[in-house]
């Protein structure tokens, strides 16, 4: 069902629409552009003193969301229904990422987006030092000891010589624990929506949309 299909407003006789809870996110955020409103920090007052750095840069990341101010977007109305799920997504507990996931949440949603749990990604070893030259690519060496050998001369002589002894250094990439905190990323938000989920069901608060118990894959990597 199409997320740009409009819903009846509030007044209206008909069916609530049924949809699961990363797809009504989405229609919050991204078709009625519902604003993410966020409690203000314990020690910041209302006449704006004691800003400190983590308050700036939560504002700043998130984007088209505001801080407080309970005002609806200029120029349009915006659906209750996705007012309450914003004022639900800002309530993600601390245990479950407090603020920053909330605005994760939000913005993921106004974008249309899953988060990247890196897909079919496998760690292959390859060289840490790659060189070119007129014959292509290849990889580089460094010196990682010496060693001394006997080699015979023209003169049929043994003499000794001082050689290096070379390695080629390799790493993982993509490395699995950027992998790894990809897919904890993934799991994270989608414990996040299953809180919202659950709140938004046992609130019974919307008036014509009616949260599913549809999840997005749970550890897809898995499957």
């Amino acid at each position: 069902m199409s997320l740009h299909r409009p819903i009846r407003r509030a007044g209206s006789r008909s069916v609530k629409r049924a949809l699961g809870v990363q797809a009504a996110l989405e229609w919050a955020f991204r078709i009625e552009k519902a604003q993410l409103e966020l409690p203000l920090p314990k020690n910041v007052t209302e006449e704006g003193f004691g800003f400190g750095l983590e308050y700036v840069l939560l504002q700043r990341a998130a984007l088209g969301c505001k801080i407080d101010g309970g005002q609806h977007k200029i120029g349009g109305y915006t659906h209750e229904d996705a007012e309450v799920i914003a004022a639900t997504v800002a309530g993600i507990p601390d245990s479950l990422g407090g603020k920053r996931m909330a605005i994760r949440v939000a913005e993921l949603a106004r974008a249309g987006l899953t988060p990247d749990w890196m897909p079919d990604a496998v760690p292959r070893c390859v060289p840490a030092i790659v060189k070119q030259n007129q014959h292509g690519t290849h990889a580089g060496t460094i010196v990682v000891g010496t060693e001394r050998i006997r080699v015979r001369g023209p003169s049929a002589r043994a003499t000794w010589k001082t050689v290096d002894i070379l390695a080629c250094p390799v790493t993982f990439s993509p490395h699995p624990q950027k992998i790894e905190a990809a897919r904890r990323g993934y799991d994270d938000w989608w414990q996040a929506l299953g809180w919202v989920r659950e709140g938004l069901i046992a609130g019974g608060m919307l008036r014509e949309v009616e949260v599913t118990e549809a999840m997005p894959k749970v550890q897809p990597w898995l499957r």
